[in-house]
């Protein structure tokens, strides 16, 4: 399994002269009214869901992803509140031009969701050590230099979430890389909410169980054998359903607006109740 959002590719700002979508709030209330963001893994699942979520509430949203035909479509239905950046989020270098991106179009950042990231998944003795790096490097090395490259742009009292998984809270066979590192995005939050104080900028989590995005799709499974998967995990969440990305989305919404200002440092599990309730 392996799950890429906003990495590879080189860096271009695509432009929003394309029919609008979501257009923002039309009478100015919206909860991000006036904000301006920025989207790692913005044109699919839940990093395109939020990008439409905070267009309606108001906000100015610069996406990144790794390819350029579907960050057209994603800012195709954006509309002109969004612009698009074409970067492997993975490398510093592209990273810099990110931020020139946002720089240029939102002139400071009040919101970042830190969304793009990678997943794969093997029992412990099949791990090889380059699996083991291109996870951590992007899932925490990533996440860490986005935040870094982002933060002269990042406006006092600013809200930055990163993507976790509900798999850095649970033992779950064959995904010890990857958990591993979503549990470093949890200590992440923790410790650059800590650095950041000063400025007021809060750093939280949102960690989500199982989603229905595209990434079930990639698996390279035979239909029958994909359906058997997906039913497998249902039946690990007590709501017997995978979450929709909307869900996510309005629970990255909550943290990036004013709702939420005396959250710091914290994790949202959105899971369905892996966690807590037995199913």
């Amino acid at each position: 399994m392996d799950r890429r959002d906003g990495l590879r590719g080189t860096v271009m700002i695509t432009p929003a002269g394309l029919p609008a979508g979501n257009g923002g709030s039309a009478m100015g209330t919206g909860r991000l009214q006036g904000k301006t963001a920025v989207i790692t893994g913005g044109n699919s699942g839940i990093g395109l869901a939020t990008a439409h979520e905070f267009v309606a509430q108001g906000a100015r949203v610069l996406i990144t992803g790794r390819d350029q035909a579907t960050l057209d479509t994603a800012v195709a239905g954006l509309g002109d509140a969004a612009r698009a950046v074409r970067a492997d989020v993975g490398q510093m270098g592209e990273l810099e031009l990110v931020a020139a991106a946002a720089r240029d179009f939102l002139g400071h950042v009040d919101v970042l969701f830190v969304n793009a990231g990678i997943g794969k998944f093997a029992p412990v003795e099949l791990v090889d050590e380059a699996g083991y790096d291109e996870i951590f490097d992007v899932n925490v090395k990533g996440a860490f230099f986005t935040v870094q490259s982002l933060l002269p742009l990042l406006a006092d009292g600013a809200s930055v979430i990163l993507n976790g998984s509900v798999s850095g809270l649970i033992g779950m066979a064959g995904s010890s890389v990857y958990s591993a590192s979503k549990a470093a995005i949890r200590s992440l939050a923790r410790t650059l909410s800590a650095d950041l104080t000063a400025r007021r900028i809060r750093v939280n989590v949102v960690s989500p169980g199982p989603v229905t995005t595209p990434i079930l799709g990639r698996m390279g499974l035979p239909p029958e054998a994909l359906q058997e998967t997906a039913e497998g995990i249902r039946q690990m969440v007590p709501l017997k359903r995978f979450a929709d990305v909307g869900e996510i989305a309005k629970t990255v919404l909550f943290l990036a607006s004013d709702d939420s200002t005396f959250i710091l440092g914290s994790e949202l599990v959105v899971d369905g109740g892996i966690v807590n309730v037995e199913g």
